[in-house]
């Protein structure tokens, strides 16, 4: 079958998406479709890992959670909580496993991840605590330039996530814009960029040329 322009550009831009993740200490793939991406992934989890992961709707769309189910891995599950204060000792368990999963909310093209969150655990994981991170993202969520990926992570990333929760009143939850609010439910509470990976290779980074996740 014959490659879209928007394919051929993914196959150009993922290479050097790679090297520049590697220049600040990442390990970094890039695949070009989603079965090989999976592979991977699983590939870089010791079968004794204990997995957990954040709210990742890339992740969910690649199917991981149900292929480490299957794969026999032990997991942190917080969408298997009976309440929401089991949830929550869940989510501060997964703080201490081995492998979490999660994707970013945009990369820019110099090698720099950036991402919002609204409790902070996400972002807690990615910064300290679980033996390795690794981030799957669809190519998508690339941006030129630092100051344009964390424009994408508030103007795009996050008034897409609210709608997922229909009890949220943010003004983005509303009329799909920011609001730049301090609503109790804002999903923008935290916003973190990761500029360096330390130690290095702690954080790796599986980028798919798809367009997967918001």
């Amino acid at each position: 079958m014959e490659k879209s322009i928007h394919e051929i550009r993914y196959a150009k831009l993922g290479p050097a998406l790679v090297k520049a993740l590697e220049a600040r200490h990442f390990e970094a793939w890039y695949f070009g479709d989603i079965p090989e991406a999976v592979e991977k992934v699983f590939a870089l989890i010791p079968r004794d890992h204990v997995i957990a992961w954040g709210g990742s709707a890339t992740a969910k769309a690649m199917d991981l959670y149900g292929e480490a189910d299957r794969r026999g891995y032990a997991l942190i599950n917080r969408d298997a909580a009976k309440s929401p204060e089991e949830k929550v000792d869940l989510m501060r368990r997964a703080l201490l496993c081995d492998t979490f999963l999660m994707s970013t909310n945009a990369l820019s093209e110099d090698g720099q991840l950036v991402n919002i969150d609204g409790v902070g655990n996400r972002i807690a994981a990615l910064c300290y605590g679980p033996r390795q991170v690794i981030i799957v993202t669809g190519i998508n969520k690339t941006a030129q330039t630092l100051d344009e990926a964390v424009a994408r992570a508030r103007h795009t990333a996050a008034p897409l996530n609210v709608q997922r929760f229909p009890s949220h009143q943010t003004p983005c939850a509303v009329n799909g814009r920011c609001g730049d609010c301090k609503s109790p439910d804002s999903v923008c509470s935290h916003i973190v960029i990761t500029r360096l990976c330390k130690p290095a290779g702690r954080i790796k980074v599986i980028i798919v040329g798809k367009e997967l996740g918001f």
